[in-house]
């Protein structure tokens, strides 16, 4: 598996990019990267084949980038810190919403896991930004937020190995199984409720099963209209 402790500030950019268009495998072209990053083209696609090189995503010429399982680890871990420092910066430090990303761009790359963790906790583990996209979930090897809770010393804290995504993150045809439940205890209870639990089977089918701001999926053989707070915070090894 790639080591990400030494990751330069300028490939993380670039995951970020390809996370935030193709979270879900979709291939993401270059002239979108150059667009977003704006960089030229050509020094783009340079960029992409060093990555490449590094095992972080799949490139094909003339078409564009994926996210490796490797690469997407790194990605949801850097746009996860990104979007927690916007809602503190905004909600809680009251920073002008015009500066927030800028602000929380800058901070990103030297948060610390352990600090990334207390922000998660003081703030409730939020589900989504101020431009409400998804958080992506956390990488440490719990199975809910009360897991997360109960574990006070942060050296004990181990690194989840695979990559997450939301029900509402998801964006094809998907069977998976239900890894990790995000949330504070009277979300945990509903989700429970519904007899929803880490190790749940899922299947879900993309182009029929998003009504409103519910998605209808079927968990261990049955179907469930889940609400978009649910889907936002049950997160699926796919």
């Amino acid at each position: 598996m790639a080591d990400d402790r030494n990751i330069s500030e300028n490939i993380e950019e670039y995951l970020e990019v390809l996370y935030r268009n193709g979270s879900n495998g979709e291939q993401v072209s270059t002239t979108t990267l150059s667009k977003e990053l704006g960089i030229a083209p050509g020094s783009v696609t340079q960029m992409l084949k060093k990555l490449e090189s590094l095992g972080y995503i799949g490139y094909t010429p003339y078409k564009g980038a994926t996210l490796t399982d490797d690469g997407m680890l790194i990605a949801q871990k850097i746009t996860r810190k990104h979007r927690i420092l916007e809602k503190f910066l905004l909600d809680v430090l009251k920073v002008k919403e015009e500066n927030v990303h800028e602000q929380a761009c800058e901070m990103e790359h030297t948060l610390s896991d352990e600090a990334e963790r207390a922000l998660c906790t003081m703030l409730q583990h939020p589900d989504l930004c101020p431009d409400n996209n998804i958080i992506p979930a956390c990488n440490f090897d719990f199975e809910s937020c009360q897991e997360c809770f109960s574990q006070k010393d942060f050296d004990q804290i181990m690194n989840r190995k695979f990559n997450l995504l939301s029900i509402s993150e998801l964006t094809s045809n998907t069977e998976g199984t239900v890894s990790f439940i995000r949330g504070n205890n009277d979300l945990l209870d509903e989700i429970s409720d519904l007899d929803i639990k880490v190790g749940s089977k899922l299947n879900y089918e993309y182009n029929d099963n998003r009504v409103g701001n519910h998605y209808l999926v079927t968990i261990d053989d049955e179907e469930l209209n889940i609400p978009l707070e649910m889907a936002n915070n049950i997160f699926i090894r796919v």
